[in-house]
Order: C-alpha cells, then sequence, then structure tokens
C-alpha cells in the first residue's frame, strides 16, 4: 500500500526569497469575496470562519506571510494586489510596498493588527506600483476605511495608526519572524 500524500503546510514555506526580496504570500480569501477564509494549521485546512453581511466583499485578495507571529498572535496579515482573485492555499510571490498600521481595541487592550501591502509580482494592472506614493491618496484611505468597517462588523474598534512604506513594512516582517 503506497503512503497517502498532503498538500504541504503553506505556513511553513519562507516567507521571503532573500536574494530577490520577494515575499511568498499565502492567499486565504480571495477578492470579491464574502467568506472569509483562514488557514486552521492543527487541521491542515483553510475553513470558513465569517461570512461578511451583503453589499460588503473583501477589495483585494486576503493572505498571510509565513512563518511569521504579528501581535495579535497570527500570521502577519497581507493585502495582495493583483489582476484577478486567486484562491485559498494559492502562494503568490509578490514586492512589498508598504504597510497600514492600526490597532484593535479590545476593551482597554490595544492590539496591533497591521496589514502589509503587496503587488503580484506577476500582474499587469498594478505593474507600475513600486511604493505608496504610486497609489492615489483616495485608494489608501478607502483600503482603510474597509479596515475599519470589517472590525466594527465584529463589534471590535480599529483604530487606524497611519500608512507607511516598504521600509517599515520590513520592519515589521522581522520583528512577527522573530516573535515566531
Amino acid at each position: 500500500m503506497s503512503k497517502s500524500r498532503t498538500v504541504a503546510n503553506p505556513s511553513k514555506l519562507k516567507p521571503i526569497d532573500k536574494r530577490e526580496g520577494i515575499l511568498r504570500v499565502i492567499v486565504e480569501t480571495p477578492k470579491g469575496s464574502r467568506n472569509k477564509f483562514a488557514f486552521d494549521p492543527g487541521q491542515g485546512i483553510f475553513a470558513l470562519t465569517k461570512v461578511l453581511p451583503a453589499g460588503m466583499v473583501f477589495p483585494y485578495d486576503f493572505g498571510f506571510l509565513p512563518r511569521t507571529r504579528a501581535q495579535d498572535g497570527d500570521p502577519i496579515d497581507v493585502l495582495l494586489l493583483m489582476d484577478e482573485p486567486a484562491f485559498p492555499g494559492c502562494a503568490v510571490r509578490a514586492r512589498l510596498v508598504g504597510v497600514i498600521e492600526g490597532q484593535q481595541l479590545d476593551g482597554k487592550k490595544r492590539i496591533r493588527n497591521d496589514r502589509l501591502l503587496a503587488v503580484a509580482e506577476v500582474n499587469h494592472s498594478y505593474a507600475n506600483i513600486r511604493k505608496l506614493k504610486d497609489f492615489p491618496p483616495r485608494f489608501l484611505r478607502e483600503l482603510e476605511e474597509f479596515f475599519v468597517s470589517y472590525h466594527e462588523l465584529e463589534g471590535k474598534k480599529y483604530e487606524l495608526l497611519g500608512c507607511k512604506g516598504a521600509r517599515s513594512a520590513l520592519s515589521l516582517i522581522k520583528q512577527a519572524k522573530r516573535a515566531r
């Protein structure tokens, strides 16, 4: 009888190709989805964790950077810009553009919950985006407001701390890799 093979655990992949400075983002929730998926390392599957209300969808693919641990205890979150939605479990090579810094308030406790912004290495629509200043200001404000609204739906308050460039984002990744 042959050994049963399973899909590799995406949370064990290397987060960055150091030679090229490219991230390896694992998509959990595709762009345009009301369904929020998350990787469950205990079961080795992507599971449905919530459904957004009618009219609200994820504006871009949402995922995580493997082998990291953010202050909220989960792998560091990544909002991934690309031409078409991917699917849960898809690994996408991406360049780091910046970070939306924020914290959620849970009672009196403040927990950092930052979102990296990255652009898929292979794409057409965002090929010229290299840094935050390449985005129109309204674009970033709308992304920030999405996260504020997203947390409100869970009964949580999300406080924006600002948007910063790739250097600050890389510093957060280094901290998240050490916290693992």
